[in-house]
């Protein structure tokens, strides 16, 4: 395309009252926290524990996976070089990089402190995780829920001191670290007291989250999960059990896109979490099925979750992030065209004659609401994609691919 391509297509949404420069003006300035554990199937880099567990799977042995933080980092570098935008990393307490070998209640800032050089050389803010997965006392699937109080509070000092780690990234770098908290606790056949595992769960989390932070420098999110590898039968931190513990206590709710029912629309929760919210946390992934993470496609999901974000007026308090892990492709291009595509999905939403279509559907016409929602489909967004990524000096197309290529051979010889 060309710039006359772009002038038409500006000249096509003004016409429906569309201001496409205004559109890319917002569209930078919303970032995307793109997760580490895309780079190298959620192994982490400590010396204590083994490869990955509760739940969590990536499958898949294409070459050229980062084995340590400075081949992740020159990986990530990479990757935000073919996105548009300024954005965030995410970041799990297991990527330390560190010679000591701390266990899990042992973690300082010192174990990740180049983490948050590179970030400020980088331009880029960070988010962070406590590992509640992949270590011997989370072999039953049971971690802050525990019946053992001795490995409660293992857990519970590991997310003390994760939230100081966070909180110490956001004053580093001058904006707020999301410290997200999700633990893998569940069963794999019916139990008889779910009520005992929840209340142990609630009153670890009300000890963990005792010490308050600065929210200009963190902010604490719960995640919930429908089920998973060996908890296929409950589930102790539900969606509804933390909804409710996000709107006690105030935390951020974090709602990930493959932890429901596949025939779940999640972006229809947006709205209604919001009324009792402050904030949102998302996770964006695919699931086939249920949490197997695929890379996000520009597919009704994700236009429907954002438009729900541009249309509730929720871009302000809504924190995107994303969560998929595929090791039967290139890692890197997983990045990019997952984070590219919920920037094209926003895009595509900041596009949509929302005046109109909010206008159609306050005067009950139905008919025009839907007339208008499909001809919009037909209007040139790709066209201001394009000019979206020239100004932001990324390639496109074919280009796109010769680059992701070219680099997936450049990292193949990794063992």
């Amino acid at each position: 395309m060309t710039k006359q391509s772009y002038d038409t297509a500006r000249a096509i949404f003004a016409e429906w009252g569309v201001d496409t420069e205004a559109a890319m003006a917002r569209l930078a300035g919303i970032p995307i926290s793109m997760h580490c554990w895309q780079g190298d199937d959620v192994v982490g880099f400590e010396a204590k524990t083994g490869a990955s567990g509760g739940g969590i799977q990536a499958t898949g042995n294409h070459p050229g996976r980062a084995r340590t933080p400075d081949e992740l980092r020159a990986d990530l570098e990479f990757a935000y070089g073919q996105i548009p935008g300024t954005h965030r990393l995410n970041l799990h307490a297991m990527y330390m990089d560190t010679d000591a070998t701390p266990d899990r209640d042992e973690i300082e800032y010192t174990h990740f402190a180049t983490w948050v050089e590179w970030a400020r050389d980088q331009g880029l803010g960070l988010d962070f995780n406590p590992t509640f997965f992949a270590h011997p006392k989370a072999d039953d699937n049971l971690t802050l829920s525990h019946p053992d109080a001795g490995i409660r509070d293992f857990w519970i000092e590991h997310g003390k001191r994760a939230r100081d780690i966070a909180a110490r990234m956001g004053a580093e770098l001058g904006s707020p670290c999301v410290n997200n908290i999700w633990v893998p606790d569940g069963y794999k056949d019916i139990p008889v007291d779910r009520m005992a595992a929840r209340q142990r769960l609630e009153t670890s989390l009300d000890v963990m989250l005792a010490d308050a932070h600065d929210p200009a420098h963190m902010l604490d999110a719960v995640e919930s999960k429908l089920f998973g590898i060996g908890v296929e039968a409950c589930t102790v931190g539900s969606h509804e059990f933390y909804l409710g513990y996000a709107i006690r206590n105030q935390t951020l709710l974090c709602l990930d896109m493959g932890h429901f029912h596949p025939t779940e629309n999640v972006a229809d929760k947006l709205s209604a979490v919001a009324l009792s919210l402050g904030e949102i946390l998302l996770h964006v992934s695919r699931p086939m099925r249920w949490d197997s993470d695929h890379v996000i496609l520009l597919n009704d999901d994700i236009l429907a979750m954002a438009q729900e974000l541009v249309f509730a007026d929720l871009l302000d308090r809504t924190r995107i992030g994303l969560d998929f892990f595929d090791a039967t492709i290139s890692r890197t291009a997983a990045w990019v065209i997952g984070t590219r595509n919920m920037q094209k999905a926003l895009l595509r939403a900041l596009l949509m004659p929302m005046a109109e279509l909010k206008s159609a559907e306050t005067a009950l016409d139905y008919s025009r609401r839907l007339i208008l929602t499909e001809e919009v489909k037909d209007l040139p967004a790709s066209a201001v994609w394009q000019e979206f990524c020239d100004r932001h000096s990324v390639p496109i197309g074919i280009d796109l691919s010769n680059v992701l290529s070219k680099y997936d051979l450049s990292v193949g010889s990794r063992l």
